[in-house]
Protein backbone atom coordinates (compact mmCIF):
# COMPACT_ATOMS: atom_id res chain seq x y z
CA UNK A 1 0.00 0.00 0.00
CA UNK A 2 2.87 2.25 0.95
CA UNK A 3 4.40 1.50 -2.44
CA UNK A 4 1.39 2.26 -4.41
CA UNK A 5 0.74 5.63 -2.31
CA UNK A 6 4.58 6.67 -3.15
CA UNK A 7 4.30 5.66 -6.91
CA UNK A 8 1.11 7.89 -6.98
CA UNK A 9 2.77 10.60 -5.28
CA UNK A 10 5.79 11.05 -7.85
CA UNK A 11 3.24 10.68 -11.03
CA UNK A 12 1.27 13.25 -9.48
CA UNK A 13 4.86 15.52 -9.00
CA UNK A 14 5.71 15.08 -12.63
CA UNK A 15 2.76 16.49 -13.84
CA UNK A 16 2.34 19.28 -11.70
CA UNK A 17 3.81 22.57 -13.31
CA UNK A 18 7.45 23.52 -12.37
CA UNK A 19 7.58 26.38 -10.71
CA UNK A 20 9.46 29.11 -12.18
CA UNK A 21 12.56 31.12 -10.76
CA UNK A 22 11.57 34.25 -8.74
CA UNK A 23 12.09 36.82 -11.25
CA UNK A 24 15.29 39.46 -10.33
CA UNK A 25 14.27 43.27 -9.29
CA UNK A 26 16.89 45.56 -10.37
CA UNK A 27 16.56 49.30 -9.78
CA UNK A 28 18.54 51.31 -12.55
CA UNK A 29 19.43 54.46 -13.64
CA UNK A 30 16.95 56.04 -15.95
CA UNK A 31 19.29 56.69 -18.70
CA UNK A 32 19.85 52.66 -18.87
CA UNK A 33 16.39 51.82 -19.98
CA UNK A 34 17.10 51.19 -23.23
CA UNK A 35 20.19 49.27 -22.12
CA UNK A 36 18.72 47.05 -19.22
CA UNK A 37 15.34 45.93 -21.06
CA UNK A 38 17.49 44.39 -23.92
CA UNK A 39 20.21 42.75 -21.30
CA UNK A 40 17.32 41.53 -19.35
CA UNK A 41 16.07 39.90 -22.10
CA UNK A 42 19.04 38.14 -23.39
CA UNK A 43 19.76 37.49 -19.54
CA UNK A 44 16.24 35.87 -19.13
CA UNK A 45 16.76 33.32 -22.91
CA UNK A 46 19.45 32.57 -21.53
CA UNK A 47 19.31 31.61 -17.26
CA UNK A 48 15.48 31.59 -17.32
CA UNK A 49 15.33 33.83 -14.85
CA UNK A 50 12.98 36.92 -15.40
CA UNK A 51 14.57 40.44 -14.52
CA UNK A 52 11.51 43.20 -13.47
CA UNK A 53 13.34 46.64 -13.64
CA UNK A 54 12.61 50.07 -11.91
CA UNK A 55 14.18 52.70 -13.30
CA UNK A 56 14.24 56.71 -12.09
CA UNK A 57 17.21 59.44 -11.00
CA UNK A 58 19.76 57.40 -9.38
CA UNK A 59 19.26 59.48 -6.15
CA UNK A 60 15.41 58.24 -5.74
CA UNK A 61 16.75 54.56 -6.52
CA UNK A 62 19.12 54.74 -3.52
CA UNK A 63 17.16 56.31 -0.91
CA UNK A 64 14.09 53.91 -1.86
CA UNK A 65 16.05 51.35 -1.56
CA UNK A 66 17.35 52.74 1.79
CA UNK A 67 14.21 53.00 3.04
CA UNK A 68 14.15 48.96 2.53
CA UNK A 69 12.05 48.70 -1.32
CA UNK A 70 12.76 45.18 -2.44
CA UNK A 71 15.93 45.05 -4.91
CA UNK A 72 18.03 42.36 -5.62
CA UNK A 73 20.46 44.69 -7.76
CA UNK A 74 21.01 48.66 -7.71
CA UNK A 75 22.71 50.03 -10.62
CA UNK A 76 23.89 53.40 -9.91
CA UNK A 77 24.83 56.37 -12.88
CA UNK A 78 27.30 57.73 -10.67
CA UNK A 79 30.09 56.60 -7.76
CA UNK A 80 28.87 59.28 -5.01
CA UNK A 81 24.84 57.81 -4.64
CA UNK A 82 26.68 53.73 -4.72
CA UNK A 83 28.98 54.81 -2.03
CA UNK A 84 25.83 56.62 -0.44
CA UNK A 85 24.27 53.10 -0.02
CA UNK A 86 27.04 51.22 0.41
CA UNK A 87 28.32 53.32 3.61
CA UNK A 88 24.04 53.00 5.04
CA UNK A 89 24.97 49.14 4.66
CA UNK A 90 22.28 47.88 2.08
CA UNK A 91 24.17 47.15 -0.67
CA UNK A 92 27.30 44.38 0.00
CA UNK A 93 30.25 46.60 -1.07
CA UNK A 94 32.62 43.61 -2.04
CA UNK A 95 30.55 43.36 -5.38
CA UNK A 96 30.29 46.69 -6.23
CA UNK A 97 31.43 46.93 -10.01
CA UNK A 98 31.67 49.32 -12.93
CA UNK A 99 30.31 47.92 -16.02
CA UNK A 100 30.20 51.41 -18.56
CA UNK A 101 30.68 55.16 -19.00
CA UNK A 102 29.18 57.69 -21.38
CA UNK A 103 29.94 61.32 -21.78
CA UNK A 104 28.02 64.32 -21.72
CA UNK A 105 26.23 66.67 -24.61
CA UNK A 106 24.59 69.73 -25.31
CA UNK A 107 21.18 68.85 -27.67
CA UNK A 108 18.83 71.05 -29.00
CA UNK A 109 15.48 70.51 -31.17
CA UNK A 110 15.70 68.24 -34.10
CA UNK A 111 17.89 70.09 -37.12
CA UNK A 112 19.37 72.94 -34.72
CA UNK A 113 22.45 74.44 -35.89
CA UNK A 114 25.91 72.80 -33.95
CA UNK A 115 27.52 75.14 -31.27
CA UNK A 116 29.94 76.49 -30.02
CA UNK A 117 29.02 77.02 -26.47
CA UNK A 118 31.01 80.23 -25.53
CA UNK A 119 29.28 82.07 -23.17
CA UNK A 120 27.63 84.45 -25.66
CA UNK A 121 26.94 81.70 -27.90
CA UNK A 122 24.86 79.60 -25.22
CA UNK A 123 22.94 82.94 -23.70
CA UNK A 124 22.00 83.92 -27.45
CA UNK A 125 20.61 79.53 -28.06
CA UNK A 126 18.52 80.33 -24.57
CA UNK A 127 17.73 83.24 -25.88
CA UNK A 128 16.38 83.80 -22.31
CA UNK A 129 15.01 80.42 -21.95
CA UNK A 130 15.97 77.75 -19.64
CA UNK A 131 18.18 74.94 -19.68
CA UNK A 132 17.26 71.98 -19.43
CA UNK A 133 19.49 69.76 -16.98
CA UNK A 134 18.67 66.90 -14.16
CA UNK A 135 19.35 68.35 -11.03
CA UNK A 136 22.99 69.39 -10.19
CA UNK A 137 22.13 68.94 -6.45
CA UNK A 138 20.95 64.98 -6.42
CA UNK A 139 21.49 63.72 -9.63
CA UNK A 140 24.68 62.22 -11.35
CA UNK A 141 23.81 63.57 -14.95
CA UNK A 142 23.22 66.88 -13.46
CA UNK A 143 26.42 66.71 -11.64
CA UNK A 144 28.11 66.04 -14.71
CA UNK A 145 26.98 68.17 -16.43
CA UNK A 146 27.43 70.98 -14.00
CA UNK A 147 31.05 69.57 -14.11
CA UNK A 148 31.28 70.10 -17.72
CA UNK A 149 30.06 73.73 -17.84
CA UNK A 150 32.23 74.91 -15.11
CA UNK A 151 35.55 73.68 -17.29
CA UNK A 152 34.42 75.05 -20.16
CA UNK A 153 33.73 78.41 -18.45
CA UNK A 154 29.67 78.37 -19.18
CA UNK A 155 28.40 77.75 -15.16
CA UNK A 156 28.29 81.31 -14.64
CA UNK A 157 26.10 81.91 -17.38
CA UNK A 158 23.46 79.36 -17.33
CA UNK A 159 23.26 78.42 -13.32
CA UNK A 160 20.73 81.65 -13.12
CA UNK A 161 18.73 79.89 -15.82
CA UNK A 162 17.91 76.57 -15.06
CA UNK A 163 15.45 74.32 -15.45
CA UNK A 164 16.59 71.09 -12.88
CA UNK A 165 14.62 67.83 -13.69
CA UNK A 166 14.84 64.92 -11.84
CA UNK A 167 16.69 62.46 -14.13
CA UNK A 168 17.83 62.81 -17.05
CA UNK A 169 14.90 62.01 -18.95
CA UNK A 170 12.65 64.27 -18.25
CA UNK A 171 16.04 66.83 -19.49
CA UNK A 172 15.80 64.84 -22.75
CA UNK A 173 11.67 65.41 -22.74
CA UNK A 174 12.01 68.79 -22.50
CA UNK A 175 13.84 69.28 -25.26
CA UNK A 176 12.00 67.45 -27.75
CA UNK A 177 8.71 69.10 -26.59
CA UNK A 178 10.11 72.60 -27.24
CA UNK A 179 9.80 73.60 -23.20
CA UNK A 180 13.29 74.70 -23.60
CA UNK A 181 15.91 75.23 -27.05
CA UNK A 182 19.25 73.51 -24.92
CA UNK A 183 19.42 70.53 -22.85
CA UNK A 184 22.13 68.37 -21.10
CA UNK A 185 21.59 64.71 -21.54
CA UNK A 186 24.18 61.88 -21.97
CA UNK A 187 25.32 61.28 -25.64
CA UNK A 188 23.27 57.97 -25.72
CA UNK A 189 20.25 59.69 -24.35
CA UNK A 190 20.65 62.20 -27.57
CA UNK A 191 21.22 58.96 -29.58
CA UNK A 192 18.11 56.96 -29.24
CA UNK A 193 15.78 59.83 -29.57
CA UNK A 194 14.73 61.03 -33.18
CA UNK A 195 13.73 64.58 -31.94
CA UNK A 196 16.90 65.86 -30.95
CA UNK A 197 20.53 67.31 -32.56
CA UNK A 198 23.74 66.97 -30.65
CA UNK A 199 24.65 70.15 -30.62
CA UNK A 200 28.25 69.83 -28.96
CA UNK A 201 29.50 67.19 -27.19
CA UNK A 202 32.13 68.03 -24.14
CA UNK A 203 35.45 66.90 -24.08
CA UNK A 204 37.06 64.01 -22.48
CA UNK A 205 38.03 65.71 -19.21
CA UNK A 206 35.82 68.10 -18.78
CA UNK A 207 34.13 66.70 -16.26
CA UNK A 208 34.67 63.26 -13.98
CA UNK A 209 34.31 59.73 -15.82
CA UNK A 210 31.15 59.05 -15.96
CA UNK A 211 30.53 55.73 -14.39
CA UNK A 212 27.92 53.15 -14.19
CA UNK A 213 28.22 50.75 -10.72
CA UNK A 214 26.38 47.88 -9.98
CA UNK A 215 25.91 45.71 -6.78
CA UNK A 216 23.99 43.07 -4.88
CA UNK A 217 21.69 44.32 -2.45
CA UNK A 218 21.50 41.11 -0.07
CA UNK A 219 18.07 40.84 -0.84
CA UNK A 220 16.08 37.56 -2.38
CA UNK A 221 18.59 34.85 -4.63
CA UNK A 222 21.92 35.58 -4.17
CA UNK A 223 22.90 33.29 -6.91
CA UNK A 224 20.87 34.44 -9.48
CA UNK A 225 21.93 37.96 -8.03
CA UNK A 226 25.34 37.21 -8.43
CA UNK A 227 24.59 35.46 -12.41
CA UNK A 228 23.21 38.89 -13.29
CA UNK A 229 26.09 41.09 -12.42
CA UNK A 230 28.41 38.69 -14.33
CA UNK A 231 26.11 38.71 -17.14
CA UNK A 232 26.69 42.29 -17.21
CA UNK A 233 30.48 42.45 -17.63
CA UNK A 234 29.89 39.34 -20.48
CA UNK A 235 30.27 39.74 -24.07
CA UNK A 236 26.14 39.94 -24.93
CA UNK A 237 25.42 42.66 -22.73
CA UNK A 238 28.98 44.55 -23.43
CA UNK A 239 28.21 44.01 -26.96
CA UNK A 240 23.97 45.88 -25.92
CA UNK A 241 25.57 48.68 -24.75
CA UNK A 242 28.32 49.55 -26.85
CA UNK A 243 25.34 49.31 -29.63
CA UNK A 244 23.55 52.25 -28.05
CA UNK A 245 26.25 54.43 -27.61
CA UNK A 246 27.63 53.70 -24.05
CA UNK A 247 31.20 52.94 -23.49
CA UNK A 248 31.79 49.42 -22.57
CA UNK A 249 33.82 48.21 -19.86
CA UNK A 250 35.15 44.37 -20.03
CA UNK A 251 36.88 45.15 -16.96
Amino acid sequence: MRRLLFISVLMLSTLLPTRAAEPLTVFAAASLREAMEAIGAAFEEETGTAVVFSFAGTGTLARQIEAGAPADVFISADAAWMDYVRDAGVVEADTIRDFASNAIVLIGAKGSAALEPAAADLQERLDGHRLAMADPDTVPAGRYGKAALEHQGLWSTVSHALAPMENVRVALTAVVRGDTPAGLVYRTDALIEPGVTILYEFPEGSHPRIRYLAALTGEGDRGAASQFLDFLAGPAAQEVLRSLGFVADNG
